[in-house]
């Protein structure tokens, strides 16, 4: 297929720093916006966490320049993360900005975007129950690694097998696992679970998902609480009242004892996350139980006690880790996946403004996708 004229100039910064190694383009991404009329310059060093060299950009027809360079010369930047304060500081009016902007949670720095003039997608308020936009969906390609690394992070942490073995010194039982949330990133723990042999079962508020837990040889853990109205919009779970998310907790406290690995992933967007196990329920596992919170982050977590990308041991001997940079331990794959939401999302946006002018950047708030997803520029 042959490359359309260049039309939009897209740049990628490095946003390699100690957690994370995931970049927001890769060669193959380059190849594929050229033939949408997208050129693409990197940063040097952009995708080397994720065992991509300058030359592999260099030859899929990207540009590799310094970092001033690269937000000089670009119509757009996209970004795993958001843009620092710094960063933003140096970009010229104008400039579009895709990326996960935390604007549900961060008004002021959507207020930052738009008194600089810049136009911006964030790509958390993705309506993600379009069809169109599944190639878009960050937070399911990310979710989905999330979920596999947890449970490999666990099985490190955890002092026995996952599955069971027999030896010359006797039959070791297999792990008992619990995934709290059975959404993208719970679904994936769940499979990855059970293929290393452990005994799983999962929870989660929305109905639906039972028949998906045990799709996949797991069992549904019934809590005796009706929740049985725990879904909201796109599939996805909904805030709970104050009076559901207490018998949930009291619930998941006692039920919690029984098992050796637990691990967290369930999450509202845009809202803090639930908590699921209390201090209470911490202290009712054996000693030696591992507690993997997946949606620790600042804003809070689904454990009591877990700490932002630290390994806490209690008193009573369980290892709590609280980890949002999960995805970010799976470099490659992370990466990949990220970059085709990120080009996915930029390509919905070139287009005509009008029946028969040239492709350009365009928002048409008439659009689903746009009205949603643009939260600075475009008339917002």
């Amino acid at each position: 297929m042959a490359d359309k004229e260049i039309v939009v100039t897209y740049g990628v910064l490095s946003e390699r720093t100690e957690v994370e190694k995931r970049t927001g383009i890769t060669p193959d991404i380059v190849t594929r916006l050229k033939r949408s009329g997208v050129a693409c310059v990197v940063e040097q060093g952009v995708g080397l966490d994720a065992h991509f060299t300058d030359a592999d950009f260099e030859k899929a027809g990207a540009r590799v320049a310094t970092r001033d360079e690269v937000i000089a010369s670009s119509d757009v930047l996209g970004f795993v993360g958001r843009p620092s304060e710094d960063t933003l500081a140096s970009i010229k009016p104008g400039t579009w900005v895709i990326g996960a902007l935390q604007s549900f949670t961060d008004e002021a720095y959507v207020d930052s975007l738009k008194q600089r003039g810049l136009t911006a997608v964030a790509m958390e308020r993705l309506p993600r129950q379009l069809s169109s936009a599944q190639s878009m969906d960050e937070m399911t390609s990310q979710n989905s690694v999330t979920g596999y690394k947890a449970v490999l992070k666990a099985a490190d942490a955890y002092g026995s097998f996952f599955p069971m073995m027999t030896t010359a010194a006797g039959t070791i039982r297999p792990a008992k696992v619990l995934v709290l949330g059975a959404g993208i990133a719970g679904l994936q723990a769940i499979g990855t679970a059970k293929r290393l042999g452990a005994v799983v079962t999962a929870y989660d508020v929305r109905p639906a998902a039972k028949s998906e837990v045990e799709s996949l040889g797991a069992k549904f853990l019934d809590l005796d609480v009706d929740l049985t109205k725990g879904q909201g919009d796109g599939g996805y779970a909904r805030e709970l009242t104050a009076e559901e998310r207490a018998a949930q907790q009291a619930a998941v406290d006692k039920k919690a004892a029984e098992f050796d690995v637990i691990i967290t992933t369930a999450q509202v967007p845009g809202r803090k996350p639930p908590m699921l196990l209390t201090s209470a329920g911490v202290n009712g596992l054996k000693r030696g139980a591992v507690i993997v919170d997946c949606a620790a982050s600042e804003f809070g977590g689904n454990v009591e006690g877990s700490v932002v990308r630290e390994r806490v041991i209690t008193e009573s001997g369980v290892t709590i880790i609280g980890d949002p940079d999960l995805a970010s331990g799976v470099p490659v794959t992370a990466s990949q996946q990220i970059a085709r939401n990120l080009a996915d999302t930029l390509v919905h946006f070139v287009r005509e403004a009008e029946e028969g002018a040239p492709a350009a950047l365009t928002v048409d708030m008439n659009d689903e996708i746009d009205a949603a997803m643009v939260v600075a520029g475009g008339d917002k």
